[in-house]
């Protein structure tokens, strides 16, 4: 199987797990590992930016992606962002993440101090070299991390034969042609920007990873099988739907990601709120919450 064949389709970003205490859950983890296969997705992304990665510790981090493969059973493709801010805790997540099996694993860059290129190579590079049997994905979102990955740092990365592709959160669609041209033959994009899902699969990239596929697979799963069987205008129309439903959960005084958890509780899925300095959900959400809600079954009711 190809690399574009196995890296293709929905990967819902994995939201953290804690119990009432707001201490990682392992069986909270297992249970929503097993909520998102029955959803029929093709693989999880866990411990990323929707996954509340910077704050956890790094047994913290083991422990809930311990929890996921052992739910996965192998049947679904499972990234692990494994980065850190310093290359010894991320070479450690990523040496246990290929002990574990995960089929790749992705790293943001360093964030805080603005580093050269060449040092920020080298960061990946170590990690990549603590996990040598394992894919190695690039994981670009900019608006956070303060770093544009730029093309002659892909082509210098692309020497790393285990680097196999790069997750895209920027948001103009044509990074993702820059970086397919630049990455050349069984190379992989991931569209990161969950409002341009759509838009980033007609530029070329072969999947999604997004904080809001857990919300609701379905419109995602839907919206990728209209776009391969070129359905467009269903495509768009489930896009618009989306994007209308992102733009209502971050409406609210709490973050989004205890937007959405609070509306997976209210389907019987509890896997707590977020962590301070993450704001969570307050009472003065809560109408919109169910209005977030609402607009997500009446799209699911709708969709293609």
């Amino acid at each position: 199987m190809s690399r574009t064949e196995k890296y293709r389709g929905i990967f819902p970003a994995f939201y953290a797990c804690y119990d009432e205490n707001g201490e990682i859950s392992g069986e909270r983890a297992k249970q929503f590992t097993r909520y998102l296969m029955e959803k029929k997705v093709q693989g999880l992304y866990v411990g990323g930016s929707s996954g509340e990665c910077i704050y956890q510790s790094v047994e913290e981090r083991k422990r809930l992606l311990e929890s996921v493969m052992e739910a996965a059973e192998g049947k679904l493709v499972v990234i692990a962002h494994v980065a850190c801010n310093n290359t010894k805790d991320s070479a450690e997540l990523a040496a246990h993440a290929q002990e574990l099996g995960v089929d790749a694993i992705a790293s943001i860059p360093p964030i805080y101090f603005h580093l050269p290129e060449y040092a920020i190579a080298e960061y990946w590079n170590t990690i990549s070299a603590a996990a040598p049997d394992t894919d190695f994905i690039i994981y670009n979102i900019p608006q956070l991390a303060g770093v544009s990955l730029t093309v002659p740092l892909l082509q210098k990365m692309r020497e790393n034969k285990r680097v196999i592709g790069v997750k895209n959160s920027s948001m103009p669609v044509q990074d993702i042609q820059q970086f397919l041209a630049a990455g050349g033959d069984d190379w992989v994009v991931f569209n990161g920007p969950d409002e341009q899902f759509v838009s980033g699969r007609a530029m070329g990239a072969a999947a999604g990873i997004g904080g809001t596929y857990a919300a609701m697979p379905e419109l995602y799963l839907a919206m990728d099988k209209a776009f391969v069987e070129g359905r467009m205008e269903d495509a768009r129309t489930l896009q618009y739907q989306a994007n209308e439903i992102i733009s209502a959960l971050c409406s609210c005084r709490a973050n989004m990601y205890a937007v959405i958890k609070e509306i997976l509780r209210m389907d019987g899925m509890d896997i707590g709120g977020v962590r301070a300095p993450l704001v969570n959900v307050t009472e003065e959400d809560l109408p919109k919450i169910q209005r977030c809600r609402a607009m997500i079954q009446e799209a699911l009711a709708k969709r293609s």
